[in-house]
């Protein structure tokens, strides 16, 4: 019973508390409960100073186990009487010089008896049993509720139980349902006495005993040795005593009893938690991008930026005697209020009013792709998990399910803003710009110059002679080149604004794109991703905890 350090202990007990407080009210109350009371108990145990190793003997009504308890101790200290129940209160027996006081007051057992060093004779011939504090209990089946709450008490802070029965009971369904079977972790510091041995015969006895084991075993401690005894014939007394110093040796019964307990505690809970956790596949998460990009308003971001950039391509490259007119259209992204490089807000700002966009409100069809593709998210986040945490995978995106109006809808809003929608101007705006502007001179010194001609010829003055280009004259291959060219190029540059604005467009949705998939990170996977990630800690504590 030496097997587990006190480091292996202290460290299984605080991942048993770490699981508790990681997995808080997704594991089931009452195991959680009992785990919080088994940390407590390690901490309070182990603080104790001494080696001390406490043995309980427990068994029901008629059993002999005061008279078994005398027998150990060498003194009639348990009464022993013919009235049921007989033992009504917990009597300890200690051995040994250590102080032992403030083991028993924390046991909670007033009735104490100092034996002395090694055994009753004080030579210890089976081995010494200093160390050993031995306890005779209250019958756990008394018609006394008191009496069997106190065992029960005790028996949940004792080191070693010494199961006694007798060859009348040894079978009973009490023993072995409640206590036995319930304590199956706990093989390793029990002991099974099949006392009164010297009323069976031989035969008889070896068939009890064979029961007995085999009844034990069914209830899960196949290890846990079967003895017999009897206080009247002094049968057994020496094997039983040898037991208890081997269990009293390393002072080792004690840690080995709160592991068992720890271990049991975090069984108990491991039915709380799945055996792995889900991940969020991407298909999912593309949905989700998908359906907040629609709630923002980013196709109409999209499309208004493709709108602005061929408006502003004519601006720059129209012909220059038509392209004033585009100054008296609005904007697309200004209507938008999203006609800034980047626009900078604050979270407040993003809740007033002048500090949102213009976009439109979300259709009803995309508030309903939003609530699909989160319950989605949640659906496959909380596969294969109990049903606790599927409820807070639930509840991680509830708040999600609903925008606009939300948390949600203003932070979307927010990101769109942010978001540059805008670049810088392509470089063959300026080199057609300034085409079109000396075309457009062009145009209009071979009009002036016509008009010159004209009013000379009107007036009847001498003309100069007119410069040709061939068979045509100058001033009107200036003015036809002119006014043509200058249709022509911006016929074109419409063209090439329209493909620019279209590649524009495409990647002002990427960045969009990007931008609502952060908010979908941190607003919905996110919350998801922590309710996981606590899962997945509570799991590997429970199995730290149950390593021990």
């Amino acid at each position: 019973m030496t097997g587990v350090s006190v480091e292996a202990l202290d460290e299984a007990s605080q991942a048993l508390r770490a699981a508790v407080d990681t997995g808080g009210g997704q594991l089931p109350e009452a195991p959680r409960e009992r785990a919080g009371l088994v940390v407590d108990k390690v901490r309070q145990r182990t603080a104790l100073v001494g080696g001390h190793t406490v043995v309980a003997l427990a068994g029901a009504t008629g059993s002999g186990k005061s008279s078994l308890f005398n027998a150990l101790v060498g003194a009639d200290v348990a009464e022993v009487g013919h009235r049921r129940p007989t033992t009504s209160r917990p009597t300890a027996g200690h051995w040994g010089e250590e102080p032992v006081g403030e083991l028993l007051d924390w046991l909670g057992i007033g009735q104490r008896h100092a034996v002395g060093s090694g055994g009753p004779s004080g030579a210890g011939a089976v081995g010494s049993l200093d160390g050993l504090v031995l306890l005779d209990l209250p019958d756990f089946d008394s018609r006394e509720s008191a009496n069997r709450v106190e065992a029960e008490r005790v028996l949940d802070l004792v080191d070693v139980f010494v199961w006694v029965t007798d060859p009348q009971k040894y079978a009973d369904a009490r023993l072995h349902d409640d206590y036995v079977r319930a304590l199956a972790t706990h093989d390793a510091v029990t002991l099974v006495v099949l006392n009164q041995a010297d009323l069976l015969t031989e035969a008889q006895l070896a068939e009890c005993v064979a029961d007995l084991s085999r009844l034990t075993a069914a209830d899960g401690m196949a290890t846990a040795p079967v003895l017999t005894t009897s206080v009247v014939t002094g049968q057994g007394l020496d094997v039983l005593r040898q037991r208890l110093a081997n269990a009293v040796v390393g002072a080792g019964a004690a840690r080995s009893r709160l592991a068992a307990d720890v271990r049991a505690a975090a069984g108990a809970l491991r039915p709380g938690v799945a055996d792995t956790e889900p991940t969020l596949a991407a298909e999912s998460e593309t949905q989700l991008v998908s359906a907040l990009a629609r709630t923002a308003g980013v196709p109409t971001v999209v499309d208004a930026v493709n709108r602005d950039h061929r408006m502003a391509a004519v601006s720059h490259t129209g012909w220059p005697f038509t392209r004033w007119v585009q100054g008296l259209r609005p904007r697309p992204l200004r209507r938008l209020r999203l006609d800034g490089d980047e626009v900078r807000i604050t979270q407040s700002d993003v809740r007033s009013v002048l500090g949102r966009s213009s976009l439109p409100p979300p259709t009803p069809a995309a508030r309903a792709a939003v609530s699909l593709a989160t319950r989605q998210v949640a659906d496959r986040a909380a596969t294969g998990l109990p049903i606790a945490w599927a409820d807070a995978v639930a509840d991680a995106v509830a708040d999600a399910a609903s925008p606009p109006g939300s948390e949600l809808g203003d932070v979307l809003d927010q990101a769109v803003l942010r978001t540059p929608l805008r670049g810088r101007d392509p470089a063959w705006w300026r080199v057609v710009g300034m085409a079109q502007v000396a075309l457009a001179v062009a145009a209009l010194a071979g009009l002036a110059w016509l008009v010159v001609l004209m009013v000379l010829g009107w007036l009847q003055l001498p003309q100069p002679d007119t410069l040709r280009w061939g068979p045509l004259p100058a001033p009107f291959v200036l003015l036809a080149g002119g006014v043509l060219g200058g249709l022509l190029l911006a016929a074109l540059s419409r063209w090439w604004g329209r493909v620019g604005g279209r590649r524009r467009a495409r990647a002002v949705e990427k960045r969009l794109h990007a931008a609502v998939a952060e908010v979908a990170d941190a607003q919905v996977v996110a919350p998801v991703a922590e309710v996981l990630g606590r899962h997945r800690t509570t799991r590997e504590h429970l199995e730290r905890a149950a390593a021990v």
